[in-house]
């Protein structure tokens, strides 16, 4: 990707974060075909929310895709525990999401000040 043709807040550490837990939840491919397709919706939508919520100037709108965000990540959190804890995907890959997970909501809680 070429970075001088970045959107501002595609350099930000909570875009790149984001965009890698993301990546990791569709790469961690959950052995069941429910949980997978729940876990990457809500990865995909916490990744757009913030996409949304970042831009934006306005505390109102900024709240509003935060708070979205943060709850889209907490399923996609929640989805990836429930997958290990089932065997339907690594206990590393869910550690992992887990890690990022908690460093994106304190990004995410930060963000919402």
């Amino acid at each position: 990707m070429n970075h001088q043709n970045l959107f501002p807040f595609q350099k930000l550490d909570a875009y790149r974060v984001a965009r890698e837990l993301a990546q990791r939840v569709h790469s961690a491919k959950i052995r069941d075909r429910e949980l997978r397709d729940q876990a990457t919706r809500a990865a995909k939508s916490f990744f757009l929310c913030l996409c949304e919520g970042l831009p934006n100037e306005g505390t109102g709108l900024r709240s509003k895709y935060f708070t979205e965000a943060r709850n889209s990540l907490a399923e996609t959190v929640g989805a990836m525990d429930l997958a290990a804890t089932l065997g339907l995907v690594r206990r590393e890959d869910a550690e992992t999401i887990q890690a990022l997970g908690s460093r994106l909501r304190r990004m995410l809680t930060a963000l919402l000040r």
